[in-house]
């Protein structure tokens, strides 16, 4: 006898209607002649169901749509070949903010908010199209890699209360809200906060606890707060140390050291010998803060990305790419 499944999948070819004699037959023998009369309804009633031609798979799916918040341009393109983007097969509709600039080449930059290009104010228009068409490979997988960090950060959301779990230096560290901890009356004192380790943690659980001196009922916005003053003072810290460290190696100098809160650029170097890192990178593991402080110290003998750059930071850090690749895949707290 076949089963109600089995019905039901003949939709796909052909469907049959078996008469009631038939189906009789095939369930002699059972306890009730309901289970006979509940079959031939079902089979009825699929049978009476219309066979609606299906719709073409490519009418189905959509190209997946990014868009800049100050797009000015669109453009239709594909992704690299045998790599699937969205629902659309590789086909992207981007719409970019076109910026016209005292530059000689067009420049392509893709960040938070999307695609950004840039081009000189006397190249026309179709040729900015057909420099699109020829770096799309590189621009949908950028797009798409930037919009998978934004998903991964929005999963990582930190609710600030007790038990909250923020990453220091690739370490997992839960948030303890402890009064005690508190040195005295002024805000300052009660925001203070300190990191304690726990050896005889079990595997899997965090080790480390950070202890926040503010009262039980703090609102999320001073524990945040509070905790971000401690993450930053490490950064400083741990940031000097790694500086340090590295600009004997490069024959360099840094002459400043300031803290970036930016959304999009992890370091930058002057002429000067003034470095800015951003403070969220005390979130990440020691070897992939060093390939920052690296790049940037770098930037004091070679202030471009030419060959010659690249072959600096090698010459220090033989496995930077991989490093780089971490800063880039690695998920931290959206603050």
């Amino acid at each position: 006898m076949r089963s109600f499944l089995q019905l039901t999948l003949d939709l796909f070819t052909e469907v049959a209607l078996p008469s009631k004699k038939e189906v009789n037959r095939e369930i002699a023998g059972k306890e009730s002649a309901q289970n006979a009369t509940e079959l031939i309804a079902s089979a009825e009633l699929i049978a009476s169901i219309p066979l609606v031609p299906s719709e073409p798979l490519t009418s189905v799916l959509r190209p997946t749509h990014f868009a800049h918040p100050r797009a000015n341009r669109e453009a239709r393109l594909q992704a690299r070949a045998g790599k699937r983007i969205g629902q659309g097969g590789g086909e992207c509709i981007v719409a970019y903010e076109l910026r016209r600039a005292k530059r000689k080449t067009i420049g392509f930059m893709v960040g938070v908010d999307g695609l950004v290009v840039s081009a000189p104010r006397w190249v026309p228009l179709y040729e900015v199209d057909k420099a699109l068409q020829e770096k799309s490979a590189w621009i949908v997988n950028k797009l798409a890699e930037a919009q998978e960090r934004q998903q991964k950060q929005a999963q990582s959301q930190i609710e600030w209360k007790e038990g909250a779990v923020i990453p220091f230096l690739g370490e997992s560290v839960i948030i303890v809200i402890d009064p005690r901890q508190a040195t005295g009356s002024s805000t300052a004192a009660q925001g203070m906060a300190q990191l304690q380790s726990d050896a005889s943690a079990l595997a899997g659980v965090p080790r480390l606890t950070l202890h926040v001196g503010l009262p039980h009922d703090a609102a999320p916005e001073r524990i945040r707060d509070s905790v971000q003053a401690w993450l930053m003072r490490q950064a400083k810290r741990v940031f000097e140390e790694r500086l340090n460290h590295f600009a004997p190696q490069l024959n360099v100098r840094w002459t400043k050291l300031s803290l970036s809160n930016a959304s999009s650029r992890w370091g930058s170097a002057g002429s000067d010998g003034a470095i800015r890192l951003n403070w969220r990178l005390i979130h990440f593991r020691q070897n992939v803060i060093d390939y920052v402080v690296v790049h940037e110290l770098s930037h004091l003998r070679v202030m471009d990305h030419s060959p010659r750059f690249w072959s600096t930071v090698e010459s220090i850090m033989p496995d930077y790419a991989q490093r780089k690749g971490m800063l880039k895949d690695e998920a931290i707290p959206k603050w």
